[in-house]
C-alpha cells in the first residue's frame, strides 16, 4: 500500500484538493443566495436558480466527459471550476449565473476525472481510496460556511478564495495528468448496468433530499430554525466520518453489501425519526448517507467495466435522482402531516433495501 501511495502521490494529492475545493463551493451557495438576493433585488425563485444552474453545468460537464473522456485531464476540470469560481464573486447576476454553470461544468468533469483513475491506480485497494477521496468533499463542506461567516458573509471573498485556490491546484496537477485515463489493453464492451444505476439514481436522490429538504423537515417537525442549520451540520459531520471509517474496511467488504446495509440502516433510522427524535436520527441517517455513493459508484464499475463511457454514465445517473427527488419530494411531503418527510424517507429507503437483498447474488456475480 505505501508503494502504491508513492507511486501515485500526484494523483491522490490533487484528488484530494479538487474534492474539498468541489465541497466548498457548493456549500457557500447556501449562505451565499441571501446575500445575492439583497445585492441584486432578487426573488427567491430567482436566487434559487442559481442552484439550478450549478447542476445543469454538472451535467454538461459529465456529458462532455461521456464523449471526450480520454482526452480530459485533471487541469481541464480544475481550469473551470476556477474561472466559475471567480464569476461567482457577486460583480454582477448573469455574470454570477454564468459563474455558477461553469462551476458546475468543472465540478462535473472532476467526479467523471478523479474517481475511476484512483480505482485503477490503487487497484485492490481502490474502492477504499475512493472513499478517502469522497470523504475529502465533506471537509470542504463543513468549512466552507464557517470561512464565509469569518471572511464578513461576502461572496466575492469566499468565492474569489475557492478560485485561487483551485487555480494553484490547477497550476500544480500537471503529474496528476499523466495517470492513464483508461486502461491501456482492451476493455469489454460498453453495457449500461440498469439495475444498479436504478439504484444509484434512488439512493442519491435521497442523499441530495435529506441535505436540501432535511433541516426544512425539522422545522415542520418542531425543531427551531438555528437548532436546524446546527443538526445539518452534524449529519455531515457523520456523513464525512463515515466515509473516513470506509478507507479501513471498503477493500474488504463486497460494494454492493455495503450499498444494501446503508440503505437498509438509513431506513431504519428514518423510522426513528418518525416515530422517536427527529433530531437524533436524522444525524444518524448522515452515517448511512456517506456510503451510498461509495458503495454505488465501486459496484457500477465492477458490472460496466472500464470503458472511458463509464464514469460519466454512473455520475450522471446520480445526478437524474439529485435533481429529480427534491423537486418530488418537497411538494408531497407538504401534505403528509409533521413528520412525513420522514415518513416518506423509511418507505423509500426499505423498499430499496428489500430489493437489494433480492440482487444481493446477482449483484456480486
Amino acid at each position: 500500500m505505501r508503494t502504491l501511495i508513492r507511486d501515485h502521490m500526484a494523483l491522490l494529492v490533487v484528488g484530494v484538493a479538487t474534492f474539498v475545493m468541489m465541497g466548498a463551493g457548493q456549500a457557500l451557495f447556501g449562505p451565499a443566495l441571501p446575500v445575492y438576493g439583497r445585492s441584486f433585488a432578487l426573488g427567491q425563485g430567482e436566487a434559487g436558480l442559481l442552484v439550478s444552474t450549478l447542476w445543469i453545468g454538472c451535467f454538461l460537464g459529465v456529458a462532455l466527459m461521456y464523449f471526450k473522456g480520454a482526452t480530459m485531464t485533471p487541469q481541464h476540470a480544475l481550469a473551470a471550476m476556477a474561472v466559475g469560481a471567480a464569476g461567482m464573486a457577486g460583480l454582477g447576476w448573469w455574470l454570477t449565473l454564468a459563474g455558477a454553470l461553469v462551476f458546475g461544468f468543472g465540478y462535473g468533469m472532476s467526479t467523471a476525472v478523479f474517481n475511476p483513475r484512483v480505482m485503477r491506480a490503487f487497484g485492490v485497494y481502490g474502492p477504499s481510496m475512493l472513499s478517502l477521496l469522497n470523504a475529502t468533499f465533506g471537509v470542504g463542506a463543513i468549512a466552507a460556511p464557517l470561512a464565509f461567516v469569518w471572511l464578513g458573509s461576502d461572496p466575492a471573498w469566499a468565492f474569489g478564495l475557492v478560485a485561487i485556490v483551485t487555480a494553484v491546484v490547477c497550476l500544480a496537477a500537471g503529474p496528476a495528468g499523466r495517470e492513464a485515463a483508461a486502461p491501456s489493453g482492451a476493455v469489454k464492451a460498453f453495457r449500461p448496468h440498469w439495475g444498479i444505476l436504478a439504484f444509484g439514481m434512488v439512493a442519491i436522490g435521497m442523499e441530495a433530499s435529506l441535505a436540501g429538504l432535511g433541516p426544512t423537515a425539522l422545522i415542520r417537525a418542531g425543531v427551531d430554525e438555528a437548532r436546524a442549520s446546527e443538526l445539518l451540520s452534524a449529519f455531515f459531520v457523520v456523513f464525512l466520518l463515515s466515509r473516513v471509517m470506509l478507507i479501513f474496511v471498503a477493500h474488504r467488504i463486497a460494494p454492493f453489501l455495503l450499498f444494501t446495509l446503508s440503505v437498509g440502516s438509513a431506513g431504519a433510522f428514518a423510522l426513528g425519526a418518525a416515530l422517536v427524535s427527529p433530531a437524533v436520527f436524522f444525524v444518524a441517517m448522515g452515517a448511512s448517507a456517506g456510503v451510498f455513493f461509495p458503495g454505488f459508484y465501486v459496484t457500477a464499475s465492477g458490472k460496466m467495466g472500464e470503458d472511458t463511457r463509464v464514469p460519466p454514465t454512473i455520475v450522471a445517473s446520480g445526478l437524474v435522482g439529485a435533481i429529480v427527488a427534491p423537486l418530488i419530494f418537497a411538494p408531497v411531503t407538504a401534505a403528509m402531516g409533521e413528520r412525513g418527510f420522514f415518513w416518506l424517507v423509511a418507505g423509500i429507503m426499505l423498499a430499496l433495501t428489500v430489493a437489494a437483498v433480492l440482487s444481493l447474488r446477482p449483484m456480486r456475480q
